[in-house]
C-alpha cells in the first residue's frame, strides 16, 4: 500500500484541482473523463495524470536519455511501494525549467498530491491503477531503448509485426483492459460480462486507436529515429527507411499505409462488438467508448483521402474542432440504438475503404 511520507502532501488533491489538470493536459481525451459515469471517473483520471506525468518526462528531449530512463525507473518503484515525496520532488525539479507546457509543470508540481490521492483508493482500484501505469511506463521504457536518440539523426524500425503488436498493447491496449476492469468493478449494469472475453476487446480497442496515431504520426515519428511500423511490412512492400524520409514516395508507400489502415479496421470491429455490448441503458459509457473510436475512423478516413501526402512532415490529418462538435451532437441521437451506431460505423468504414 502507498503510504505518504510528508505531512505537507497528506491532504491529497481536490476534485476540482484533478478535474484542473485534466482539463490542462488530456485535451480531446478530457471530453471522455467528463462524461464517463461518477463511479470510475476520478480513479480513470487519476490513472491518466499519473501516466500523463510519466509521459511528460519521456519526452523530455533536454534531459539525456540515461537521465529520462532513471526517472521513469523512480516513478514506477514509487508505484509499487511507499511513495517517497524527496524523489517525486526531485523529478519535478529536473524539470521544472524546461518545461515550456505551464499545464505539464503544474501536473509535475502535483505529483505527491497525485500520490496521496492513489494512497486514498480503495485496494483493488489502486492496484488496477498501479499495474496499468506500470505497463504505461514500460512502453515508454520501451521506446527509448528500442530507439536510437533524437539527436543522433539515425532511425531504426521495429522488426516484426509481434513487435508492433507487443507495443501497442503496452502503450494503449492494457489501457482497455483497465477500462473493462474498472467498469465490471463499478457498474453492477456490467457484471455479467465475461471478463476475460471483454478485456479482449478492450484491449483490441486500445491497440487500434494507437494503430491509428502510429499512421498518422509517421513522418514525426521518422524525424525523432523511430518507425513503429516493423521492418517486415517495409520490406514486403519494397520499401526501407529512407524511402520513407522522402515527402515524394507517398504515393509509393500507399500500400503500406492501407495495410496499416486493414490492421486498424480489424482492431475497430472489435472496438465496435465492445461497444454494443454495453447496455442501452449505460449511456455515459456507450458515449465515452463511442466518441474515442468515431474520432479513429474520422482519422483514417483523412489518411485514405490524403495518402498521395501521406509522408508529408507538414500534412497532418487530423480532425477538426468543428468536426467533433459536430460528432458529439450526432452521437446524442443514436448512442442507444445498436442499430445506428452500427449503420454510423459501417459508413465510415466504407468511406475508408471505398
Amino acid at each position: 500500500m502507498l503510504v505518504p511520507c510528508r505531512s505537507t502532501a497528506s491532504g491529497g488533491i481536490s476534485p476540482q484541482q484533478l478535474n484542473d489538470l485534466l482539463r490542462g493536459v488530456s485535451r480531446s481525451f478530457y471530453l471522455t473523463l467528463r462524461i464517463l459515469p461518477a463511479a470510475i471517473r476520478q480513479p480513470i483520471g487519476l490513472a491518466y495524470l499519473l501516466a500523463r506525468a510519466a509521459d511528460t518526462l519521456a519526452d523530455s528531449t533536454v534531459l539525456p536519455v540515461p537521465q529520462r530512463l532513471l526517472g521513469l525507473q523512480k516513478l514506477q518503484q514509487q508505484l509499487a511501494g511507499s511513495a517517497d515525496f524527496s524523489v517525486l520532488a526531485e523529478i519535478e525539479l529536473q524539470l521544472s525549467g524546461p518545461l515550456e507546457n505551464p499545464h505539464e509543470a503544474q501536473l509535475l508540481q502535483q505529483l505527491p498530491q497525485l500520490f496521496v490521492l492513489l494512497g486514498q483508493q480503495p485496494a483493488a482500484d489502486r492496484a488496477l491503477i498501479q499495474q496499468v501505469v506500470g505497463r504505461l511506463t514500460d512502453g515508454m521504457i520501451y521506446d527509448l531503448t528500442t530507439f536510437p536518440m533524437e539527436e543522433s539523426g539515425e532511425v531504426a524500425a521495429l522488426a516484426e509485426w509481434d513487435a508492433l503488436d507487443h507495443y501497442t498493447y503496452m502503450v494503449a491496449g492494457c489501457v482497455g483492459e483497465f477500462w473493462t476492469a474498472m467498469s465490471m468493478d463499478h457498474l453492477p449494469a456490467l457484471r455479467h460480462w465475461h471478463r476475460q472475453h471483454y478485456s479482449q476487446l478492450g484491449i483490441r480497442f486500445g491497440k487500434g486507436l494507437q494503430l491509428t496515431n502510429i499512421l498518422r504520426d509517421l513522418p514525426r515519428d521518422l524525424r525523432l529515429g523511430r518507425c513503429y511500423l516493423p521492418a517486415s511490412w517495409l520490406q514486403q512492400h519494397g520499401l526501407n527507411l529512407p524511402m520513407l524520409l522522402e515527402s515524394r514516395n507517398s504515393r509509393v508507400a500507399k500500400p503500406l499505409l492501407n495495410a496499416g489502415i486493414t490492421q486498424a479496421l480489424a482492431h475497430f470491429a472489435a472496438a465496435e462488438q465492445y461497444i454494443i455490448a454495453i447496455p442501452r441503458r449505460c449511456i455515459r459509457l456507450r458515449l465515452a467508448a463511442l466518441w474515442p473510436l468515431l474520432i479513429g475512423l474520422a482519422t483514417l478516413e483523412r489518411l485514405s483521402a490524403s495518402s498521395d501526402a501521406w509522408l508529408d512532415v507538414a500534412h497532418v490529418a487530423k480532425v477538426k474542432r468543428q468536426w467533433v462538435y459536430r460528432m458529439l451532437l450526432l452521437s446524442l441521437c443514436c448512442v442507444a440504438s445498436n442499430r445506428l451506431i452500427q449503420r454510423w460505423l459501417k459508413q465510415w468504414v466504407e468511406k475508408i475503404e471505398g
